[in-house]
């Protein structure tokens, strides 16, 4: 299938090219504008010149629709926008207002919120921001719509500290924020009856929904995944059976999504078959739906994901109204165009994103050639073939996605699927009339029973999934030269076993030899690779020492999992051993000591090149720096930030390096 042919696929490809551009270069909005507008009066002229079939006018299109993604990702960028609030509120303290947009999974330490910015220091101005509170304060947990005045600086969003950690700030800025603030008792002051939104109406009625909820005879764990499937909120999944459901490969089930919509469009087409049969039934039909599964997205508080699944679903229930649903790709190519142009085109950097638009492509090009190799007679084997032939697609759709950013795979993620995927429509519509009759406290204790025994089995069975541990690899190293060979080979898979040819096979071999060769080097480079690094974890005192495979840690306490497991999968390490810190080292010809709590050192006639402090010694630094001499004063995580402070000072005032990993990160010895 030459997929390129269409011209809505043509058009979303050179529109992603354009997006992933803008956010590599960040140009001004100035000159996108300019060179889009003249793009578009060349093409105009072409036009009225009769010369659309040249190619010319086909480059100049592709390329216009280039530049098209790189002035939405422009326009996107805070930075580009002139009321944006870094304008006003550059290094010192301001005035802001702010209103509570989205209220976020707490952590192990805090609340979390996503504001709005309405005002610096009175002053219009407009961004998000991430605004925390302690969890163990008497500070309120704001709601949507809830209004605050903050006096304070703003503080950038940090990068990962050490190496191979999740990069949150990078994370956040694709989802435009890029600083946040800490409220505590003195710094802020709350608005009484701050003017209501649709957003926040749509959630304090979410938030009625969830209270209804709350008072049936729900068990915790079952009330917790309910909740996910039926409104997307997941703050209230036990951890245990958060990590089940990950283990098992089911997941996507508690994220309200491309799944759950598409369940729901075909409910919804079946209900409203009959109306097909009146006067202009087919248009009053599509409203209806439309209506409908917008509707489920203000259930379910307008979140990203179903807001991109109900826009993807909506552009099917269109097809299927004009009468042309087979023609899926340029389908999805539409819906995906207008998502990243209409909506937000950071969207394309998200992960949910990436991996639904994945799936839904994998099941419409792999489903029908599954279902080619095999015809079973059986009624209840053809059912079940379905069932796995789609499990089976939608999983190599986005396992490249998985294993680059998860690094893992679960192995039985077909059972899950096949025992829950058939049942997944009666839940979700039992559940949607769960709902309905709690909010108008109609709902009989026989059918919360029920429901509460069905969610109780599924979780039971996504349980026992999760438990065959065996089948669940873990910590697979995967890269971005492996995810783009990845997807190049299942390309050019589908693509020969749709019609073999010759031609089709030597390009398959080539990515496939390309993935080996690929493959041997990044060992190569792993075996040919030595380095020493200082983490960062407070508290804690964590050497790093890389050998070829071989890492060797040394703590001063328990050594952090975490850490570790991510420099081992990003690295390739296959041997971890584990040893006890030592005051002193030799690295490439280079001496490090290690001063800790105790203070206490050698002096040596051997110059110093490094020295460690850990631990927050009581010392002297000036009078240390005179008996040693040495070269780079380094400061870790476990000490006080107040000692952290005063050491700085002193090595600006002699004018001496020094690095505080809390600060700039892991420090790598030369």
């Amino acid at each position: 299938m030459r997929l390129l042919r269409f011209i809505p696929i043509k058009l979303t490809f050179f529109l992603i090219i354009g997006i992933v551009l803008g956010d590599k270069i960040s140009p001004t909005i100035i000159p996108s504008i300019l060179v889009v507008a003249i793009s578009l009066v060349v093409l105009w002229i072409l036009f009225r010149n009769h010369k659309t079939t040249s190619v010319s006018f086909g480059i100049l299109a592709c390329l216009t629709t280039c530049g098209i993604g790189i002035l939405a990702i422009s326009m996107a960028n805070p930075i580009n926008q002139p009321n944006h609030y870094s304008h006003f509120s550059e290094g010192n303290a301001h005035t802001l207002h702010l209103k509570i947009r989205e209220v976020l999974k707490p952590t192990a330490f805090s609340n979390r919120f996503v504001a709005e910015v309405e005002s610096v220091d009175e002053v219009m101005a407009e961004g998000r921001l991430l605004l925390s509170t302690p969890l163990d304060s008497n500070l309120r947990n704001f709601k949507v719509d809830a209004e605050i005045l903050y006096s304070g600086k703003l503080t950038p969003i940090n990068g990962p500290l050490n190496p191979h950690q999740f990069n949150y700030q990078k994370y956040m800025s694709h989802l435009g924020i890029h600083h946040q603030i800490r409220l505590d008792e003195n710094n802020h002051v709350t608005t009484k009856n701050p003017d209501p939104t649709f957003l926040g109406r749509v959630s304090a009625f979410r938030s009625y929904l969830i209270e209804k909820l709350k008072l049936e005879n729900f068990g915790d764990e079952e009330l917790g995944v309910i909740q996910a499937l039926l409104l997307g909120q997941r703050d209230d999944i036990l951890t245990d059976t958060y990590e089940n459901y990950k283990n098992a490969g089911a997941v996507h089930i508690l994220a309200v999504s491309g799944l759950h919509v598409g369940i729901l469009l075909l409910i919804i087409q079946f209900i409203l078959k009959p109306i097909e049969a009146f006067s202009r039934g087919k248009t009053i039909k599509l409203i209806c739906t439309l209506l409908l599964l917008w509707g489920f997205a203000l259930l379910a508080g307008f979140s990203a994901s179903v807001v991109r699944a109900v826009t993807m679903f909506s552009f099917f229930a269109y097809a299927i109204y004009i009468n042309r649903p087979n023609n899926t790709f340029n389908i999805l190519a539409l819906s995906m165009f207008f998502i990243l142009l209409v909506i937000n085109p950071r969207l394309l950097f998200q992960v949910g994103f990436q991996m639904s638009y994945a799936a839904v492509a994998a099941i419409v090009w792999i489903f029908p050639l599954l279902q080619n190799m095999w015809y079973p007679k059986n009624k209840v084997l053809k059912y079940l073939w379905q069932l796995l032939s789609v499990s089976i697609a939608a999983q190599a759709g986005v396992l490249p996605i998985s294993l680059f950013y998860f690094h893992q795979f679960p192995g039985l993620f077909f059972i899950s699927n096949l025992l829950i995927i058939p049942t997944l429509g009666i839940i979700l519509g039992m559940g949607l009339l769960v709902l309905f009759l709690a909010s108008i406290n109609l709902l009989p204790s026989e059918l919360t029973s029920l429901y509460n025994v069905i969610i109780g089995y599924m979780n039971k069975v996504v349980a026992w999934v999760a438990q065959q541990e065996s089948f669940i690899f873990k910590n697979i190293s995967f890269d971005a030269v492996q995810l783009i060979l990845s997807y190049g080979i299942l390309f050019l898979l589908i693509l020969f076993l749709s019609r073999t040819s010759f031609r089709k096979f030597k390009w398959l071999a080539v990515f496939i030899l390309g993935m080996q060769a690929y493959s041997l080097f990044a060992l190569y480079r792993t075996k040919s690779n030595k380095s020493l690094l200082i983490a960062h974890k407070t508290a804690n005192t964590l050497l790093l020492h890389q050998e070829g495979a071989t890492l060797n840690t040394f703590a001063s306490n328990q050594v952090p999992e975490k850490i570790i497991t991510d420099y081992q999968v990003a690295e390739r390490i296959e041997k971890v051993t584990q040893d006890s810190l030592a005051n002193s080292y030799q690295w490439k010809g280079k001496n490090i000591l290690i001063v800790d709590s105790t203070a206490v050192y050698i002096s040596s006639k051997e110059k110093i090149d490094y020295l460690v402090l850990t631990q927050s010694p009581k010392l002297n630094l000036n009078r240390l720096i005179d008996s040693i001499q040495p070269q780079k004063i380094i400061a870790d995580g476990s000490n006080y930030r107040s000692y952290v402070k005063r050491w700085k000072k002193t090595c600006q005032q002699r004018k001496l390096p020094f690095h505080y990993t809390g600060e700039k990160g892991a420090y790598y010895f030369e």
